[in-house]
């Protein structure tokens, strides 16, 4: 038996930021919202740029309703000490469509792989603990075709569901209203249900 699709998942609403100090190296967390990879890209670049007199800029994120695509990197620390730690963080808050950056400011002493693993698990701790944590629902994008008679019941049904109409438009023929919507997985069926005759 197939288990039903995710319907809700967890991420942040807005950027978080997050700070942790040991023996003069700064690491300094940033947390975001984001729903791709280009996304995450960019925000990565810039980053970057900004803190170009960092020693290191590490990063994790957790993409997809279930987290299924999920990347860690050390940016140069030692395997596992830097990446690893932040991921496990997105895993034990249960957060997805986040990027987390964590930026190492080096202090003159060296801090051992598992004093760098605790540092960078307690930096990113820091930031997730700031952050306003949403419930959102997985949305589906459908169209629907219709007639003018039948646009009062469709918009009724598309606000019970709490659907969002992404376009619409108008054509010739026997079904010329023409919409396209955002639906909660959970709700498509109620609104697919309208067309079946």
């Amino acid at each position: 038996m197939m288990s039903s699709a995710v319907q809700t998942y967890r991420t942040i609403k807005s950027s978080c930021e997050g700070r942790y100090k040991e023996k003069g190296s700064r690491f300094l967390a940033f947390g975001f919202p984001v729903v791709s990879e280009e996304a995450i890209q960019e925000i990565l670049g810039t980053y970057k740029k900004k803190f170009f007199d960092a020693r290191h800029v590490c990063y994790a994120y957790r993409l997809g309703p279930e987290g299924n695509i999920q990347r860690a990197n050390d940016d140069g620390e030692p395997s596992s000490t830097a990446g690893k730690p932040i991921l496990g963080q997105l895993l034990s808050f249960d957060l997805t469509n986040i990027l987390l950056v964590v930026v190492r400011y080096f202090g003159g002493v060296k801090l051992g792989t598992g004093g760098l693993a605790q540092a960078y698990k307690a930096a990113a701790r820091d930031a997730l603990e700031q952050a306003d944590v949403v419930e959102e629902r997985v949305m589906e994008t459908i169209t629907l075709q219709f007639t003018y008679e039948q646009t009062d019941i469709v918009m009724r049904t598309i606000q019970n569901t709490e659907s969002e109409i992404v376009e619409q438009s108008y054509t010739e023929g026997p079904l010329p209203c023409i919409l396209t919507v955002r639906v909660p997985i959970a709700e498509k069926e109620t609104l697919i249900h309208l067309f079946k005759v």
